[in-house]
């Protein structure tokens, strides 16, 4: 059960956003497909914790179980 997450649609368009703050799942996820560590991303985001991490990374789980894209041949 995801419980860090939240969608007000008040808040960023009604994106999802880590307990309600500002910070958007996306951009968790978008620094990790970068390549940051979770050290780096903990240590530029000192509201994060790990576990709001791993509960982006889960969201992108159940996300990925709904919907597919088209992958380039």
């Amino acid at each position: 059960m995801l419980t860090r997450i939240t969608i007000d649609p008040h808040i960023c368009h009604g994106k999802p956003t880590i307990r309600g703050s500002r910070l958007l799942v996306t951009t968790v996820l978008e620094l990790l497909a970068s390549g940051m560590t979770w050290d780096e991303i903990l240590a530029d985001y000192p509201s994060l914790t790990p576990d709001d991490i791993q509960e982006c990374l889960n969201y992108a789980v159940q996300l990925a179980h709904f919907s597919t894209l088209p992958l380039a041949a």
